[in-house]
């Protein structure tokens, strides 16, 4: 899934922004819920794009870790960014290595998109905005106001996550899928 995003994204006007055919999802979805074969490469990308937000929505927890709710939250206001970014570096050891590898193949595909912003028009404020509530939400249900302030937090945190990806994460997450 991640290796289709990562080679039709970047190509891909509006990748994450627009939504795969609801009908086409629900069951592609069943099948790999299911352990069928799927083969994405003969759907839309917009529908593998769909599918993979609907995967990390279910991720128990979310994939930066609701416990660390506040301390993401928090990253962001601290001082410039070499302070964020040994915050965000921080924050990352204290996830499961799953999530962390998870994480590096997600900033590998959105630096990609984020490359050619130009063509697709996803730049690094676009795609946060798409794909922030995705990796991270409260541990409790809170009120309209409070959700709408957190999620433009978070989207602030995600842009500059991809913005800066290959400093927090390394140089090699622009070779995490070889030669395409």
């Amino acid at each position: 899934m991640l290796s289709l995003l990562y080679q039709e994204g970047p190509s891909t006007e509006g990748i994450f922004r627009r939504s795969g055919s609801a009908k086409t999802c629900k069951e592609l979805k069943e099948k790999l819920d299911s352990g069928a074969e799927v083969d994405l490469a003969c759907e839309s990308i917009f529908v593998t794009a769909s599918l993979f937000k609907d995967f990390l929505r279910n991720i128990p927890g979310s994939i930066l870790s609701s416990q660390l709710c506040d301390k993401w939250v928090s990253v962001m206001d601290q001082g410039n960014n070499e302070e964020k970014i040994k915050s965000i570096q921080r924050l990352i050891e204290q996830l499961p290595r799953a999530n962390v590898v998870l994480l590096r193949y997600i900033f590998g595909v959105l630096h990609g998109i984020e490359m050619r912003s130009e063509e697709n028009q996803m730049n690094a404020f676009n795609l946060a905005i798409c794909i922030a509530p995705s990796l991270l939400w409260p541990p409790v249900a809170s009120t309209p106001d409070m959700e709408s302030e957190f999620t433009k937090k978070i989207s602030n945190l995600v842009q500059f996550l991809t913005e800066n990806c290959c400093r927090i994460f390394g140089e090699e997450i622009n070779s995490l899928f070889g030669e395409v």
